[in-house]
């Protein structure tokens, strides 16, 4: 599996402002570590499609990505809310209709992780049901 590595001012400037302001509609995902057990919070930009809410990994097989599969679960903050979820990973061959959506709603934002991770397989996405 691929992973674009951010470099350090998207870690530690970019990142923090995306989650703090909601920059391009950005939420914070908050998922558990799956070894350590520390809250681990990064900026997605959530979808929805046929009434589904998702998050796609732009950058590829992340931490983020490990851990959502490994806990199940996530939670997304928005200004002044949160909510939590329950994962389920969204097979290669269904999620082409997932990321065009995505890529239309996240805009130029992302298109450069396309150029480098052109492939569906590259981009793990989750569909997203609430947790009870």
């Amino acid at each position: 599996m691929t992973y674009l590595k951010p470099p350090g001012f998207v870690r530690h400037v970019f990142n923090p402002l995306a989650m703090k302001f909601g920059i391009s509609g950005s939420s914070t995902l908050v998922v558990r570590g799956r070894t350590s057990g520390a809250e681990q919070t990064i900026p997605v930009i959530p979808v929805e499609l046929d009434g589904v809410q998702y998050v796609v990994s732009t950058r590829g097989e992340s931490e983020w990505v490990r851990n959502a599969r490994a806990t199940g679960a996530v939670e997304l903050r928005r200004k002044g809310s949160s909510a939590r979820y329950t994962v389920l990973e969204v097979p290669v061959e269904e999620r082409a209709p997932i990321i065009e959506q995505y890529r239309a709603v996240a805009g130029k934002t992302v298109e450069t992780y396309w150029k480098q991770l052109p492939d569906d397989a590259d981009h793990p996405t989750f569909a997203l049901t609430p947790a009870r």
